[in-house]
């Protein structure tokens, strides 16, 4: 019974020698798969810090694209007031002229004989200043006539008399 307690022995430290060695051989090879993984790992955590770089960089071009948007919204606010501004005064300005040119159709309209006498009128006047220098016209003609035969008349009274047969 003893040799069958040394066999059974025996069997069992072979049975825990293979188990071992199969134990090892698995542990080998989940070393390399453990070493493939840290090396993956390892170019993932560069990877991660260059986006993390990149992130970063982007963030702090977004926060100053951002700082530039809200600057110049404020400075556009100010140019849409103005011009807001402008627009009222625009307004304000057609309602006056709509008012100026309402009282002075108003005004022509209540006017409109007077303004008719005063057309007529200046008409007539202007009719008088048309003969009044067509007749100043005239006269300075008439003496300009005048002042020809008289000078005329003394140029004839200056001719010397035919002599001794002959025409001059």
């Amino acid at each position: 019974m003893e040799v069958i307690l040394y066999i059974a022995a025996i069997i069992a430290a072979i049975g825990f020698l293979i188990l071992c060695v199969s134990l090892g051989m698995t542990l080998f090879s989940l070393k390399s798969i453990l070493n493939s993984l840290a090396g993956t790992l390892s170019g993932i955590e560069g990877q991660m810090q260059g986006i993390t770089r990149e992130t970063t960089s982007l963030l702090t071009k977004t926060n100053s694209l951002a700082e530039d948007i809200q600057h110049k919204s404020e400075q556009l606010n100010s140019v849409v007031h103005a011009v807001k501004g402008i627009g009222d005064s625009v307004n304000g300005l057609n309602n006056s002229v709509q008012q100026i040119t309402s009282s002075v159709s108003k005004s022509v309209e209540q006017n409109e004989e007077k303004i008719a006498q005063v057309v007529q009128w200046s008409n007539v006047a202007m009719g008088i200043a048309d003969k009044w220098k067509k007749r100043k016209i005239i006269e300075q003609a008439q003496e300009a006539v005048v002042e020809n035969a008289y000078e005329f008349e003394s140029v004839q009274a200056e001719k010397p008399k035919r002599k001794w047969g002959r025409k001059n």
